[in-house]
């Protein structure tokens, strides 16, 4: 667990659900095809330890990230602050700690995905050092939530 002054960063807890969901919807992260508590249900199953919340010192959950490691690759999913906590270093402090339990857990790279209408979110994460790869991003849904 990682204190970021008066932040305090801990694994998600269920009882999170409901902050984190309205965090997420705040942040503009959710989507229609994509049900947010499903999303939580699913992660829960695999590596929860990887999805860690930040919180103020009244406990407020202000921040939040998933991540995730294949073997292969990590992943970031999910990465939000609280509009009034923007900008006191939150989301750094979150990345750096997924970073840190990823690099402990062997991961080599880690990717995350950001959409294009989004370019302020592309610039914050190449100051911190990451870098547009030449690929293309293909998914398929195999389970619908709707």
């Amino acid at each position: 667990m990682r204190q970021t002054s008066s932040v305090h960063i801990r694994p998600f807890d269920a009882l999170d659900t409901d902050a984190v969901v309205a965090l997420w919807r705040e942040a503009g992260l959710t989507k229609p095809w994509n049900d947010p508590h499903k999303d939580i249900a699913r992660k829960l199953t695999v590596q929860p330890g990887l999805f860690v919340v930040a919180a103020d010192s009244e406990g407020v959950v202000i921040g939040s990230v998933m991540a995730g490691y294949d073997g292969h690759r990590g992943w970031m999913n999910y990465l939000a602050t609280s509009t009034d906590a923007r900008g006191q270093g939150i989301a750094r402090a979150l990345i750096e700690h997924v970073e840190s339990a990823l690099l402990t857990l062997g991961c080599p790279k880690v990717n995350l995905q950001v959409r294009s209408t989004n370019p302020q979110v592309v610039s914050f994460y190449e100051h911190l050092g990451y870098k547009i790869d030449d690929t293309i991003d293909l998914g398929k849904r195999l389970i619908a939530d709707n």
